[in-house]
């Protein structure tokens, strides 16, 4: 059952389908195949992370990890993770900076790492987990929650993904306020059907390599930790 509502959006009115969410069985279903997917993408990249772990260590012996707190469903932090492409160090001061193509803070191997987006992959650890779901909106920064607005809270109604909506329909090309009605639009129109569109755009994406750029468009600084 949907119905409406009007909110605004940087001083502009937006109307809103309500969807009351996914049923119960719905719920389970989410819940199994994203522990299916996660497990089963553990278990056959395991000699990956073997590999890319110990390309890291050779480069500067600083961790293989990058953790960072976000927030999931109902603002409940937990740490995602990531394999780290930068520096140790890079955000001096805990100051979110993004990250550009020439940046000097990348390590070499995490130039290859995020151009295939493999620097995401321990993410399946955190869908494993519960922390997150494979299809998704994107997560919200711990650092920078008194600055979002109620509006923006809206995208922790439902689980945070790996993929969503957002990242499949622009990624880094968008400006945050669209990522941000296109993570809203994922929220009100959630669905088992929905996260299979995603899914197999996802695929599509990576596969053949559309739509990755780590350009991007400037946002603001509260916003830099967004991707």
């Amino acid at each position: 059952i949907r119905s409406s509502g009007e909110m605004n959006l940087f001083d502009s009115p937006l109307l809103l389908s309500k969807n009351d969410g996914l049923q119960i069985e719905q719920k389970i279903v989410k819940r199994l195949l994203d522990i299916a997917i996660s497990a089963v993408g553990l278990l056959i990249t395991s000699p990956l992370f073997l590999l890319i772990a110990i390309s890291i260590k050779c480069t500067d012996r600083g961790p293989v990890f990058y953790k960072q707190k976000r927030l999931t469903q109902g603002g409940k932090e937990f740490k995602i993770y990531k394999f780290r492409t930068m520096i140790q160090d890079a955000e001096k001061g805990g100051r979110a900076v993004l990250a550009r193509d020439e940046d000097d803070r990348i390590l070499p191997v995490g130039k290859i790492l995020r151009r295939l987006r493999l620097d995401e992959l321990p993410q399946l650890w955190n869908i494993l987990k519960g922390d997150m779901a494979f299809i998704g909106p994107r997560t919200l920064l711990v650092k920078y929650l008194s600055l979002y607005s109620e509006e923006q809270h809206h995208r922790h109604d439902v689980t945070p993904g790996m993929s969503g909506w957002a990242q499949v329909n622009g990624r880094n090309n968008i400006p945050w306020s669209k990522k941000f009605e296109l993570d809203l639009y994922y929220v009100q129109h959630i669905g088992l059907w929905m996260d299979i569109r995603v899914f197999i755009t996802t695929i599509k994406k990576v596969l053949f390599r559309d739509d990755i750029s780590k350009d991007g468009q400037a946002t603001t600084e509260a916003f830099n930790g967004y991707n």
